[in-house]
C-alpha cells in the first residue's frame, strides 16, 4: 500500500468526515504530482524547501488565498500522519508560518451575485427553450435555500414538506436543519416532479433531482451546468457563489447573524461571521463614492 493510501486509511480509522478525507487526500495527491515533476518520487520525503517551493508555485499560478491555505492544512495533516507512523521526524509544515495572512478588510471577502445579476439570471432561466425546468429549479434551490452542492444533490422527495413549506436538509456530519421554502419555489418543485421528472427512467428514485443517466444528480453535473450558464450570461458561476449570495442577501435585509448561521448550517457562528460580516466589494465602492 502506497503512503497516500495509508494516509487515507489512517483518516478513516480516526473517524474523519468523508468530505474532509476526500479534500485532504486530493490535495496530497496533487502535491505528490508536483514533487514528481521535481524528480522527487516519494511524497513522504518531506523537506521544508518543497513546501516553500510548492506554496510559491500556487501563488504564481494565481490560486485563491483560501485555496492555498486549505492545501497547507491538508499537507500539515499529512506531515503529522508521517510523524505518527515514524515515516518522518520533523514537522516541516506549520500553519503559522505557511498559511497566507490577509490584511483586515480583505480577509473573508466573498464573491456574490449583485442584485442586477440575480435578476438577469432569474429572467434567463425562465426561458424553457434555453434552460430546462430541472436546471431552473437547481438555480432557484441554490439561490433561495443556500444549500451546499452536496446537500442539493442529496435532497430526497421525502425531505420536502408541502404542508409547512419546509425543506429538511442533511448537512455536514449528518446534522439536520429545516429551511423555509418560498411559495414560488414550492410551485417550481411541484411542476418539476409532475412533468419533467416523470419523463426520466429514474422517476422512481427517492432523490428529487435525477438525470437520464443516474437516479441521483452528481455535483459535477451541477458544476458543469452552472459553468455553461455562466458563459452564456458572462458571469462567473459556481454553487458556493449562490450560498454566499443567499447569506449576504439575508444579512443585507437585516436578518440576525444567528438566524443566517442556522439556515446555512454552520456549526459555529464564527464561520458565518468570517465569511459574511465583511461588506461586499460593491458596498465598499459605494461607501468610498460617498466621500
Amino acid at each position: 500500500m502506497d503512503v497516500i493510501s495509508q494516509f487515507e486509511q489512517y483518516l478513516v480509522e480516526n473517524g474523519i468526515a468523508p468530505k474532509t478525507i476526500e479534500s485532504y487526500v486530493g490535495d496530497v495527491k496533487v502535491f505528490a504530482e508536483y514533487l514528481a515533476g521535481m524528480g522527487v518520487e516519494n511524497p513522504a520525503d518531506l523537506k521544508r524547501f518543497y513546501i516553500a517551493s510548492y506554496k510559491n508555485h500556487l501563488i504564481e499560478a494565481k490560486y485563491k488565498v483560501a485555496t492555498i491555505n486549505k492545501k497547507i492544512n491538508s499537507l500539515q495533516a499529512f506531515n503529522l500522519f508521517l510523524i505518527k507512523r515514524q515515516l518522518a521526524k520533523e514537522l516541516v509544515v506549520t500553519l503559522k508560518k505557511d498559511r497566507i495572512k490577509v490584511a483586515a478588510g480583505s480577509e473573508g471577502e466573498v464573491e456574490v451575485f449583485t442584485e442586477q445579476e440575480v435578476n438577469q439570471l432569474l429572467f434567463f432561466v425562465q426561458d424553457r427553450s434555453r434552460v430546462s425546468l430541472r436546471n431552473q429549479l437547481i438555480v432557484h434551490l441554490l439561490l433561495y435555500t443556500g444549500v451546499r452542492v452536496s446537500e442539493l444533490c442529496g435532497i430526497q422527495l421525502g425531505d420536502i414538506d408541502y404542508l409547512t413549506s419546509t425543506l429538511r436538509v442533511t448537512g455536514k456530519g449528518g446534522k439536520y436543519r429545516e429551511i423555509p421554502l418560498r411559495p414560488d419555489l414550492i410551485d417550481l418543485i411541484k411542476e418539476y416532479v409532475r412533468t419533467d421528472r416523470q419523463e426520466s427512467k429514474h422517476k422512481e428514485s427517492p432523490f428529487l433531482l435525477v438525470s437520464q443517466r443516474a437516479d441521483k444528480l452528481h455535483k459535477d453535473a451541477v458544476n458543469t451546468m452552472l459553468e455553461g450558464l455562466g458563459r452564456k450570461l458572462g458571469l462567473r458561476m459556481y454553487p458556493h457563489k449562490f450560498r454566499h449570495t443567499f447569506c449576504t442577501m439575508l444579512l443585507k435585509r437585516g436578518v440576525p447573524l444567528t438566524t443566517v448561521s442556522k439556515l446555512a448550517g454552520h456549526a459555529h457562528i464564527q464561520t458565518t461571521a468570517h465569511y459574511y460580516i465583511n461588506t461586499s466589494k460593491e458596498e465598499k465602492e459605494k461607501a468610498v463614492a460617498l466621500l
